[in-house]
C-alpha cells in the first residue's frame, strides 16, 4: 500500500509526497478561499483524481480487448458550495474519446469508467454527471 506524506509549506500550501517514488504534488489553496491560487487547490486534486480513475479504468477495458485510447481525455467540471460548509457540490466528467466503437463496446468502456473506485468514494451528497463524447478528440 502506498502512503502519502503532506507537508505544509506555509502560505496556505502544501507538498505532497508519494512515498514509493518520490513524486511530488504542490498544491495551494485557490483565490476564492484565501490562497495563492498558482497550482492545484486539495479540491482540484479530487476532480482530477476522479478523472484519471475514470480514464484508468477505461484504458483496463481497452487493453482487455485490444483497443486503443491514447488521446482520450476526461474533462472535469468542479462546482463548490458553500453552504453550510465549504464543500463540493457537484462534479461533471465528460470524456471525449476521438474513436468510434460498437455499441457493447462503448457500454462496456462505460460500465468500467462508472465503476470507477473514486466515483464510488465520494460522499453520496456530491451529484456526480458523466457524458461521453465518441468520435471527438
Amino acid at each position: 500500500m502506498a502512503g502519502v506524506d503532506v507537508w505544509y509549506e506555509g502560505s496556505l500550501s502544501t507538498r505532497c509526497v508519494h512515498l514509493d517514488t518520490q513524486a511530488e504534488i504542490v498544491t495551494d489553496a485557490p483565490l476564492d478561499n484565501q490562497g495563492l491560487g498558482r497550482v492545484f487547490s486539495p479540491t482540484d486534486l479530487l476532480a482530477a483524481s476522479l478523472g484519471s480513475c475514470v480514464l484508468t479504468l477505461m484504458g483496463m477495458v481497452a487493453k482487455r480487448l485490444q483497443l486503443e485510447l491514447k488521446g482520450t481525455r476526461a474533462h472535469v467540471t468542479k462546482e463548490m458550495l458553500s453552504s453550510p460548509s465549504r464543500r463540493i457540490g457537484a462534479l461533471t466528467v465528460e470524456v471525449y474519446c476521438p474513436y468510434t466503437f460498437a455499441p457493447d463496446v462503448v457500454e462496456k468502456l462505460i460500465k468500467a469508467a462508472e465503476t470507477c473506485p473514486v466515483h464510488h468514494s465520494l460522499h453520496p451528497e456530491i451529484v456526480q454527471t458523466f457524458k461521453y463524447h465518441w468520435g471527438n478528440p
